[in-house]
C-alpha cells in the first residue's frame, strides 16, 4: 500500500493547505515524509491506509548492541514524556547482524530509562499493552533508526468497533484495498459479503468527510509539547460533506446476524447515510443500482463458506460450486460492473473461470493476498445466450 500511502499524503497536504507536509519517497512498508508537529496531527486524523506515523529521532550506522544503546542514551527523551509516563519498545529488523532482537530491545529501554534515571533519579515504567509512549526501533544490515510513536494504538482502530465477525478485514486495508480500486464518493459501491461491513464503513465515512481519526484519542496528545489549542482548531475545522439523495453504498450477506452487526457498526461510525443492506446469498444477488459500479468484497474462504453449506460436502469442492454460482451471476446480472475481489486464494480466477484484467499484490498481516480485477464487459453473457450450442467456443470466459 505504500503507493497508495504516498499518494494520500499528498492528497491531505492538499486539502488542509499545509505548506510544510512533504511527501518524499517510498519503501518497502512505509512513505518517509516530513513536516512540521501539526502535520503529525494532521496525518494521525486524516489518514485511511496509515498504520502508523513515526517520527524520526536518531539514525546511525551501528556494528553492535552497545552503539545501539548510546545513540538512543543521546535522545532528549525528556523533551517529549515525562518520567510518570509508561513505555513500550519494539524492534522491526530486516537483514541485520545481530543475533537477540530481544536482547536489543531490552538495550534501547534500557538506554531510555537509564537517560531518565540519570537526570531525574527515576525511570519510566514499562508496560505492553496499554503504554503512553511506543518507542520503535528498525534495523536493517548496516543501519539503525529510532522512533517516536505519534499514533498511539494503530491507526486501523478507528475508535468505533466494539465486536467482530471470525476475520474482519483491517480498516486501513479496506481504505487501501477502495483506493487501488480506484472507487471514489458519488460511484455505486456493492459488497454482497460484507461482514462486519468494514469496506462499507470506510467509503460511507469517505462520503459523509468523516476524518478517520475523530472519534479517537493519540500518543501526541500526551507529548510534552503537545498544542492542544491547534488540535481543538483543526478538528474543529472538520466540514462533514452534504448527505447524498440517494443511496450509493449497499450491501449484503449470507448471515443475518452479520447484517444486523453491520447496521450496528454503522451507526457505531457515526454514519448518517442511509446504506441499504440484505441477507442474501451472494449468487444470488442483482446489481443494487442501473448505473453499473464497483463491486468490492473480501470473499470468505474454507470453513467461512461453509457456514449454511452442506457440511458432508468437501470443503474445496464446495468452494467451487459456490465460485462457479457467483461467476454466473457477475456475468448475467453485473454487465458493465468493475469486480474487485481480495482474497489469500491465489487461484480463484480459475474457479470463477474468469480472466482477472489486473492483479495487485497485498499482505494480511504476514498473509500474502491479491486483489483481482475482473470486468464485466457489458453484452457477453446476453451475446453468448443466443447463440447455438454448437456454435459457441470451447473454452470459458
Amino acid at each position: 500500500m505504500e503507493q497508495a500511502l504516498a499518494d494520500e499524503l499528498a492528497e491531505i497536504a492538499q486539502h488542509t493547505n499545509s505548506p510544510t507536509l512533504k511527501v518524499h519517497n517510498q519503501v518497502p512498508g512505509g512513505v518517509h515524509c516530513s513536516g512540521s508537529m501539526l502535520d503529525a496531527y494532521r496525518v494521525n486524523l486524516h489518514s485511511r491506509i496509515a498504520s502508523r506515523v513515526l517520527m524520526r529521532m536518531a539514525n546511525r550506522t551501528y556494528a553492535n548492541e552497545n552503539d545501539i544503546y548510546d545513540l538512543v542514551l543521546e535522545q532528549p527523551w525528556e523533551d517529549w514524556f515525562g518520567v510518570d509516563h509508561t513505555i513500550r519498545v519494539d524492534i522491526t529488523a530486516v537483514k541485520s547482524p545481530l543475533t537477540s532482537l530481544e536482547f536489543t530491545t531490552l538495550k534501547i529501554k534500557d538506554a531510555v530509562c537509564d537517560r531518565f534515571r540519570d537526570q531525574f533519579g527515576k525511570r519510566p515504567s514499562v508496560d505492553t499493552r496499554t503504554p503512553d509512549m511506543r518507542i520503535v526501533g528498525f534495523l536493517d544490515q548496516r543501519n539503525f533508526t529510532i522512533y517516536l510513536d505519534t499514533s498511539g494504538e494503530a491507526l486501523f482502530k478507528r475508535g468505533w468497533r466494539e465486536e467482530t465477525g471470525d476475520a474482519p478485514l483491517r480498516e486501513n486495508l479496506a481504505a487501501g484495498l477502495l483506493r487501488v480500486a480506484g472507487w471514489k464518493p458519488g460511484m455505486p459501491l456493492f459488497d454482497p459479503m460484507c461482514g462486519s461491513g468494514t469496506i462499507l464503513i470506510e467509503a460511507a465515512q469517505m462520503v459523509q468527510g468523516i476524518p478517520p481519526g475523530a472519534r479517537r484519542r493519540f500518543a501526541f496528545e500526551k507529548f510534552a509539547n503537545f498544542e492542544r489549542q491547534a488540535w481543538q482548531d483543526m478538528k474543529a475545522a472538520i466540514k462533514p460533506n452534504p448527505l447524498p439523495a440517494e443511496p450509493t453504498i449497499f450491501g449484503s450477506d449470507i448471515s443475518g446476524d452479520m447484517v444486523a452487526m453491520t447496521r450496528h457498526n454503522l451507526r457505531s461510525a457515526g454514519v448518517l447515510i442511509e446504506v441499504p443492506l440484505k441477507q442474501i446469498e451472494a449468487q444470488q444477488v442483482q446489481a443494487p443500482t442501473s448505473q453499473p459500479g464497483l463491486l468490492v468484497t473480501n470473499p470468505p474462504y474454507g470453513e467461512r463458506i461453509g457456514v449454511r453449506g452442506d457440511s458432508t460436502i468437501p470443503q474445496d469442492e464446495m468452494a467451487v460450486g459456490f465460485y462457479q454460482a457467483l461467476s454466473t451471476t457477475l456475468k448475467q446480472r453485473f454487465a458493465g460492473w468493475t469486480v474487485y475481489l481480495f482474497t489469500a486464494d491465489l487461484g480463484l480466477p480459475k474457479m470463477l473461470r474468469l480472466k482477472e484484467s489486473r492483479k495487485t499484490p497485498f499482505f494480511n498481516g504476514a498473509l500474502e493476498c491479491r486483489l483481482f480485477r475482473f470486468d464485466m464487459v457489458a453484452g457477453f453473457n446476453r451475446r453468448d445466450a443466443a447463440k447455438p450450442d454448437s456454435a459457441k467456443p470451447k473454452q470459458d470466459h
